[in-house]
């Protein structure tokens, strides 16, 4: 098993260019299977996961084939089934999205339910009952979902009872060919969802979003090919620039996106940290002591649960207390022992909050005994080498950025679970 050998203490300095992002890339290929015709993805992350998709389609019938400049070419006239075996819904998030998919092209599926990051429940009940008021029926056995629409799709008016990024994405493809129009309400803002929206209406479809959390559909009969280049990924941003900042580096990062990184960057320069925007990207340089600055995760335009880790890992080296408030996922603080294993001074606690319902993205029921929902961060501390495991995505990006903060020699080992989201993250 490959691990990463870590010697930390020495500032980070450099440019590094970041390409699609993972979150968005996957769906992509997972669209352009809507369509009989051929379509080409650009500026693709060769990541874990987008090739645990190509696996999916190509087992379904289709390709996918890798070409220069990163592109991918996704061919989905051949389709042949509409059943995924289980062992490949274990690595990725990405099965319980091929059920519009097959819904379309065979009027049913059988799919395994999504593995992935452990880091939360991650309820699909909001993707089922936005699904079943689109006319198809579901039904599950604790290994398998299985979905039929014998008349096919028809658009509905449907409203998330929560925030769910994957849920609007999964209903957006459900709603593209429904016959009729859908209105979908309380929807996520995530850029990667407009990314989308905008890669669907470029193979034909209707799509509008009319207000901020407000989407209509118009089903039509049939997609077309397209061609489209994948969005930076925001999340390796906050990654080079969480590096830059706690290693006292200087690191410009090509292609970042502004607009995509407000919350982060607000949250930035209240600690002090520097940052420099041009049309090339943005520079994060270290300019004198970090503050101790709190934050909440929320969904977009919010400060990301996904930089919620790296933020806790950031002001370790921060002078004086930072809350940090998890209200998107029930439990995504696994990586805190092996940072106090490194000498982090953090405490967890459950905050008093006035309405838990309205307060928390996820199900409260979803809750296991003893989890926390915040982080109470003392510094700075100096971290220290050590031996450790990575969990999940975002854990091992975290991980990572510890050991090259702190003095001496780690091991990560399990860094398939970082090769999951990052691109030869060792090596940039």
């Amino acid at each position: 098993m490959a691990k990463y050998i870590i010697e930390g203490g020495a500032p980070l300095h450099g440019r590094v260019k970041v390409y699609g992002a993972k979150n968005s890339v996957f769906k992509l290929m997972l669209a352009a299977a809507l369509s009989d015709q051929p379509s080409t993805i650009s500026n693709v992350s060769l990541v874990r996961n987008v090739y645990v998709v190509k696996e999916l389609l190509e087992r379904l019938g289709g390709s996918v084939g890798f070409g220069e400049n990163r592109t991918a070419v996704v061919h989905a006239e051949n389709l042949k089934s509409f059943e995924i075996p289980q062992e490949l819904g274990k690595e990725s998030r990405a099965s319980s999205m091929l059920l519009p998919i097959l819904l379309h092209r065979f009027n049913k599926a059988k799919v395994p339910f999504p593995g992935g990051d452990n880091i939360g429940a991650r309820s699909l009940d909001r993707h089922f009952a936005g699904l079943e008021k689109l006319g198809a029926k579901i039904a599950t056995d604790g290994e398998f979902i299985v979905a039929e629409a014998p008349n096919g799709l028809e658009g509905a008016d449907y409203t998330f009872e929560k925030n769910t990024h994957t849920g609007t994405e999964t209903l957006l493809l459900a709603a593209v060919l429904a016959k009729g129009t859908t209105t979908l309400e309380n929807c996520a803002e995530e850029p990667e969802v407009g990314d989308l929206i905008n890669f669907l209406n470029l193979m034909g479809a209707k799509v509008q979003r009319v207000e901020k959390r407000k989407i209509v559909i118009e089903g039509i009969e049939k997609l077309h090919g397209a061609e489209y280049s994948a969005m930076p990924d925001q999340n390796e941003v906050v990654t080079f620039a969480a590096a830059a900042l706690a290693t006292k580096g200087d690191i410009t990062i090509e292609s970042a996106k502004e607009e995509h990184l407000t919350a982060f960057l607000e949250r930035v320069e209240q600690a002090g940290g520097g940052v420099e925007k041009s049309e090339e990207g943005i520079r994060f340089f270290h300019q004198g002591e970090l503050r101790a600055t709190n934050v909440e995760t929320t969904p977009y335009p919010g400060f990301k649960t996904d930089w919620q880790a790296l933020w806790v890992t950031l002001m370790t080296q921060a002078h004086g207390e930072s809350l940090v408030h998890e209200r998107v996922y029930e439990s995504r603080f696994g990586y805190v022992e092996d940072l106090k294993k490194m000498g982090a001074n953090i405490e967890l606690f459950n905050p008093s909050v006035e309405n838990p319902q309205q307060t928390y993205n996820f199900n409260l029921e979803d809750r296991k005994e003893n989890s926390f929902h915040a982080a109470k961060v003392t510094g700075p501390t100096k971290l220290h080498g050590a031996d450790l495991v990575v969990s999940d995505i975002r854990a091992g990006a975290t991980l990572t950025l510890a050991a090259i903060t702190a003095e001496g020699k780690s091991t990560l080992e399990n860094i398939e679970m970082i090769e999951r989201g990052y691109e030869n993250l060792e090596e940039r």
